[in-house]
């Protein structure tokens, strides 16, 4: 058996595992991290890397509509969900290879295997050739993420019945017609992928698109009519209760009797923690009732020196977050001013037919927390530079305390928006957040203008002048 001696040891290779090995090795730690399937974990493997990369060519595929108008003419262009596949592929590999190289480059010892907890201090890891190799840890991150939720009584099957990740790691199957199931952020961005990707896609949901997010009203109303022109329309109310398989291909029945028929089915119907195999009856470490891991407010469990983050301590469960955590807790471990997670400031995005970004509080959770909220608004529609793009859909939407002007969340709707939401994420005084983007020195034309406007037209809607330009009233001789 070999035996390892770390400061830290993460279990899972993910956005957040791999950037907490990062940090703590940058900052002298010894690290090991432990991985028992693919390294880069679910996001770069199945997930956020893949899917944007395939948003990226459905873009394409989609702006190629104004081509002839702006003088670029030939054949029309249309999607190969094959070759499309095979160029995520490639960029995943190229990704993965970087990834592993550089902690590599850092010390970081990785380790193939499974990794269980013998004791709080005490990690095993075993591999698939059935090497076993123990881990001396000061530290521990359990970093493991998710696993994909199937609709009860429903099981998978190859090449007709697939998850998300199946579909990343096995390629699309035949056939034009698909079903797809679920309308959260992944049923929603894949709607999009899929019809411009050139299938037949017929999208069914229970309960409207993204309605369990924090996107406002106008938000939703903004993709549902861009999703609309390019005919992706949901069916509400489809609550599965089974799904057969027969020469016609593949047919999903709904409770009220309603049958869709297609070649295979895409079910995005959500995700749960993964824990199993960890051995947590060996620590203090406790599961809710929903099985995330517990932890208090730094990320640290019930046994003091193991800490959790990302999906497996959910509920917010994308890479965002799980990096978010990964900052967090390196913090807390090297450094004794302590700083507590909250999730309100990491960005939330949709790639779909519009880009949706949020972060910070809505209406609705700002005025339970004691504040006034005004809204400051600016549409692309008028913006020289989404005009130029022919992408005019969205709106910069922002909302400030009425008292204060403390930025209190804000809203990107359109194109770049998962780029622009990062001048509102600066998690630094926010009571000064507005002011800055006041005076932020913008290139024109382009989008962040837009920031600037809706900033601008907040302070003069809702008398805030003096608390985001610093103009008060004029002294008295």
């Amino acid at each position: 058996m070999t035996n390892h001696q770390v400061d830290l040891t993460i279990i899972g290779s993910g956005p957040g595992g791999y950037r907490a090995a990062v940090l703590a090795a940058l900052r002298g730690q010894k690290v090991a991290i432990v991985e028992s399937a693919t390294w880069g974990g679910t996001c770069l493997n199945r997930g956020c890397v893949p899917k944007k990369d395939w948003h990226e060519t459905a873009k394409w595929i989609e702006q190629s509509r104004h081509y002839a108008q702006r003088g670029v003419v030939g054949p029309d262009l249309t999607g190969d969900m094959t070759l499309a596949w095979e160029h995520q592929h490639q960029v995943v590999n190229t990704v993965r290879s970087s990834y592993v190289d550089y902690l590599k480059r850092l010390g970081v010892q990785l380790l193939d295997g499974l990794g269980s907890f013998q004791d709080p201090r005490t990690i095993v890891v075993r591999g698939q050739d059935g090497e076993t190799q123990q881990i001396q840890t000061s530290y521990s991150i359990i970093a493991t993420g998710s696993t994909p939720v199937l609709p009860r009584g429903i099981q998978t099957v190859p090449g007709k019945v697939l998850t998300s990740d199946m579909l990343y790691d096995d390629a699309a199957p035949a056939g034009k017609r698909v079903i797809l199931i679920g309308g959260g952020v992944i049923g929603t961005e894949f709607a999009y992928i899929f019809r411009q990707l050139g299938k037949e896609v017929q999208w069914l949901v229970n309960s409207p698109s993204l309605s369990h997010t924090q996107y406002s009203p106008q938000a939703k109303d903004t993709l549902k009519a861009a999703l609309h022109t390019l005919d992706i329309q949901a069916q509400e109310h489809f609550r599965v209760s089974r799904i057969d398989q027969d020469a016609q291909g593949v047919s999903v029945f709904a409770e009220d009797g309603r049958q869709v028929q297609g070649d295979w089915v895409l079910l995005a119907t959500g995700r749960q923690a993964f824990t199993q195999g960890l051995d947590l009856e060996n620590t203090a470490v406790q599961l809710d009732e929903q099985g995330f891991v517990e932890t208090d407010a730094y990320l640290e469990t019930a046994e003091p020196g193991i800490f959790a983050l990302g999906d497996v301590v959910g509920p917010i469960m994308n890479a965002n977050q799980a990096m978010s955590d990964a900052q967090i807790i390196v913090h807390n471990l090297l450094s004794e001013e302590k700083t507590a997670r909250n999730p309100a400031w990491v960005p939330e995005l949709v790639y779909s037919a519009v880009e949706l970004a949020r972060i910070g509080l809505d209406e609705d959770t700002a005025e339970d927390e004691g504040f006034e909220p005004a809204v400051g608004f600016a549409a692309f529609e008028t913006s020289p530079r989404a005009l130029g793009q022919d992408d005019t859909a969205g709106f910069v939407r922002l909302l400030a305390d009425m008292d204060s002007g403390e930025l209190l969340g804000g809203e990107i709707v359109g194109r770049d928006a998962g780029e622009l939401i990062h001048l509102l994420a600066n998690s630094g005084n926010r009571q000064e957040a507005l002011r800055r983007i006041a005076e932020t020195r913008v290139n024109h034309p382009s989008r962040a203008e837009e920031l600037v406007n809706a900033t601008e037209t907040l302070a003069a809607r809702w008398g805030l002048e003096a608390q985001i330009f610093g103009a008060g009233e004029p002294e008295e001789d």
